[in-house]
């Protein structure tokens, strides 16, 4: 009798557990979802993030005559900005984010404070809103964040927090920029913006060099990321060597060592070596020729 009430107990146990876990998934079925997270459908994107992604544009020039508003509430231009002669590293979201610029800024700021290169000495940092009704007063607030966390001199130089103009021309300013990076963003119906996570480097003359995706970032990447965009004005000479050596792998998204230019390093170094072996070899050569005693021929007997 035991044996037959235990097994009695097993199964009423497990319909039972099946009849909850059955309830569980058909109200978990029919519950509405809150905005931007709705189920994924089959292709895998959900609709939140269609058209949303990062087309780059690499070697293009950004427009540099597009007026904005800096976080003083001043109107600026990037050219102006890259006057200066530094690289910036550009930021492309908006100052509301719950999450996704947010986490960008944070990451970037906290990977560029192990960075030997500072920000307003060797290059600046951009961040633009596509949010055109963001103004320059909440700009400023997010700047003196990220300023007290960075906690560098000098660095309030260097980072720009920039708005749309309260005009309706002036509101397709950030959407100028966003599209010659290649940022694609869109409003949603809750007034949020699904965008991509990306950091952009621009060189002194407006081009697109490098960039940098993801919400992570490794400090060596970021440091050979600015000395790239720096074009040999920015680092030490063991920088720029070490960026030669190196390629951008974006699978890998850092810097990888550059097969053929390693084998031109090795090849140089053999010739060298082969090249100072033999001219070792010519000088003893020589030396022992000249240390030699010359042979005087013998002179024949003279007769007794």
């Amino acid at each position: 009798m035991n044996l037959k009430a235990s097994i009695l107990s097993l199964i009423t146990t497990s319909v039972v557990v099946v009849s909850m876990t059955s309830s569980a998934l058909a109200q978990a079925s029919i519950a509405p979802f809150a905005p931007g997270e709705g189920p994924i459908p089959a292709d895998g994107i959900a609709s939140e993030m269609e058209g949303v992604d990062i087309l780059e544009h690499l070697g293009d020039t950004i427009p540099l005559n597009t007026v904005l508003i800096d976080d003083d509430g001043k109107e600026i231009t990037l050219g102006a900005i890259l006057a200066s002669g530094k690289p910036i590293m550009l930021h492309m979201g908006y100052y509301k984010c719950p999450m996704l610029c947010t986490l960008v800024l944070n990451e970037a700021i906290r990977s560029l404070a192990k960075v030997e290169l500072s920000i307003g000495k060797e290059f600046d940092l951009v961040s633009i809103s596509v949010n055109p009704k963001e103004n320059s007063e909440l700009a400023h607030a997010k700047k003196l964040g990220y300023l007290a966390e960075y906690a560098r001199a000098g660095s309030d130089r260097g980072v720009r927090f920039l708005t749309a103009p309260a005009t309706a021309e002036g509101a397709k300013a950030p959407a100028a920029i966003a599209e010659s990076v290649g940022f694609q963003y869109k409003e949603l119906p809750s007034g949020e913006y699904s965008h991509p996570a990306m950091l952009a480097m621009i060189a002194s003359d407006g081009r697109i060099v490098r960039y940098l995706y993801g919400v992570k970032f490794d400090p060596t990447t970021m440091r050979m990321a600015i000395v790239e965009a720096g074009e040999g004005k920015i680092g030490t000479p063991l920088d720029r060597f070490i960026l030669w050596c190196h390629q951008y792998d974006p699978s890998s998204q850092g810097y990888v060592v550059f097969a053929m230019r390693l084998m031109k390093i090795g090849g140089a170094i053999t010739v060298v070596v082969i090249a100072a072996g033999l001219i070792f070899m010519f000088r003893r050569s020589a030396r022992i020729a000249k240390l030699s005693p010359n042979e005087v021929p013998s002179s024949p007997p003279r007769a007794a």
